[in-house]
């Protein structure tokens, strides 16, 4: 078949067209099983500040207790997802959640270390000033809180070792306190505690009661309290 100047075009274009759709695809190395997690006071009281808890389903654990251990002191607000920071989905992730809570945060206490092991962490570490950067623009009178994350009992072949969690631990350190960010170490707290563990990864009741115990102190701090 003979190329007409027309067809030759399109297929001069539509292949390029396909590589730049391809070049620019968002990178995406997703678990098995993804998913997103948000919580709220059931009334909240509107003469107390709001706090939100970010991570993942070790911050899911330890959010009933912190929200009891701050009871008359702020509203505590929950943010769970699976997407680590350095997911191109989880700044989007971010935003939809602060426009479906609609409340400022007085404190963002937040940790996102314990998922995303298809990033190295030299990727993770690079994507720390970006998520404090959007939270800054997404909630601006916020404190911001960044825990570590906390050891697990046995190391995976596939997702967290204690080895990577340190390196991740080391640079995230390096990173907040670059841009001036306060601190939870988390990770020195559960670290004598191996005890405590539920699975190979969480933590037991008591665990997360004892996280949630630091994790409100930290917050108390920021608030003046």
């Amino acid at each position: 078949m003979k190329l007409t100047p027309h067809l030759l075009a399109l297929c001069l274009i539509f292949p390029v067209a396909l590589n730049a759709q391809a070049k620019h695809s968002p990178d995406l190395r997703t678990e098995k099983i993804e998913w997103t997690w948000a919580d709220r006071p059931e009334s909240p009281n509107p003469a107390l500040p709001n706090v939100l808890l970010l991570g993942d389903s070790i911050t899911r654990a330890y959010y009933p207790a912190t929200a009891k251990a701050l009871d008359g002191v702020a509203n505590v607000y929950l943010f769970a997802t699976s997407a680590c920071s350095a997911d191109p989905r989880y700044a989007g992730q971010l935003k939809d959640y602060m426009a479906l809570a609609a409340v400022p945060f007085a404190v963002v206490h937040f940790n996102n270390g314990m998922h995303g092991w298809r990033f190295t962490e030299a990727e993770y570490a690079a994507s720390l000033p970006g998520v404090v950067g959007t939270l800054k623009k997404l909630q601006p009178q916020s404190h911001l809180v960044w825990t570590n994350t906390t050891p697990v009992r046995k190391d995976s072949d596939t997702g967290a070792t204690n080895a990577r969690i340190d390196q991740r631990n080391r640079d995230a350190a390096q990173v907040m306190q670059r841009l001036k960010v306060s601190m939870d170490d988390q990770h020195t707290l559960m670290q004598p505690h191996t005890d405590m563990h539920a699975d190979d990864v969480h933590w037991n009741t008591a665990g997360s009661d004892l996280q949630a115990e630091q994790v409100a102190a930290s917050i108390r701090k920021q608030l003046g309290h």
